[in-house]
């Protein structure tokens, strides 16, 4: 096998790899054509800014990671963003309701989604 097939071969099973995901867990970042986000909330200072956000069915909500080297997650009844110091998570919220979240790693650190 030729260096040329070998490394696409490599480089294909590396990238089939990275294409699974599951209900619970997402990327830490996101990716171009997905909705646009209804609200942004911003994960600085050990908190949530704003903590809490009004949506509509079928908007997306995203965290955006601002806090510097401290590790945070965003985690919901349906949803999970992995451990991460920078990045984004988005979620897209289906029904109505007051969606709690917090960070996992912070007592305290919590919000709100109202689905309206």
């Amino acid at each position: 096998m030729s260096k040329r097939i070998l490394a696409t071969v490599i480089v294909a099973v590396a990238l089939a790899g990275c294409g699974s995901s599951s209900k619970k867990s997402a990327s830490p970042t996101t990716t171009a054509g997905g909705p646009p986000a209804a609200a942004t909330i911003v994960l600085k200072n050990i908190s949530f800014n704003p903590k809490d956000v009004s949506v509509k069915v079928g908007d997306t909500v995203e965290w955006k990671w601002d806090d510097g080297a401290v590790a945070h997650n965003v985690s919901g009844p349906d949803f999970k963003s992995s451990v991460q110091t920078k990045g984004t998570f988005r979620h897209t919220f289906a029904a109505p309701g007051d969606v709690k979240f917090e960070c996992t790693l912070h007592p305290g650190m919590t919000g709100t989604v109202h689905v309206a």
